[in-house]
């Protein structure tokens, strides 16, 4: 049976300068940066070496896309109106200043909500994440 989530894919416009957003700005280690004999390239982030779950910062391409739907995608990725996920904290307000001072962008600054603190980020791609504070 299925035991947990281990990978997660989040569309990136460049893969470089996604692997330095999300090291260099968000504190993230990279776990995996392979290229294939097709091209293909798996890069994987995540906030530690030890984290179940990672994510893949993949260009749409081929082989997973035709160049039509690639480029479809390549545009809602750069309108910014894709989510990506939520990435949890312990404590929101101090994450957030310290990404802030890092120079991510912030859609919505820290708020509480029915299911914790919660702020909004954008990456360099556009893809937006929940960094969020769950209660208690």
């Amino acid at each position: 049976m299925i035991t947990r989530l281990g990978f997660a894919n989040v569309f990136v416009l460049d893969q470089d300068e996604a692997r330095a957003f999300y090291v260099d700005k968000m504190g993230f280690v990279v776990t995996a940066d392979v290229r294939l004999d097709s091209g293909f390239r798996w890069l994987a982030v995540a906030p530690d070496a030890g984290a179940e779950t990672q994510l893949i910062l993949i260009e749409p391409g081929p082989p997973m896309f035709d160049p039509e739907s690639a480029e479809s995608l390549r545009r809602l990725i750069a309108k910014g109106v894709l989510g990506a996920g939520v990435l949890h904290t312990d404590d929101c307000r101090a994450t957030h200043r310290i990404l802030a001072e890092r120079g991510v962008t912030f859609l919505q600054e820290p708020a509480e909500r029915p299911y914790g603190i919660e702020a909004v980020l954008r990456d360099n791609s556009g893809n937006w994440f929940s960094l969020t504070q769950r209660p208690g």
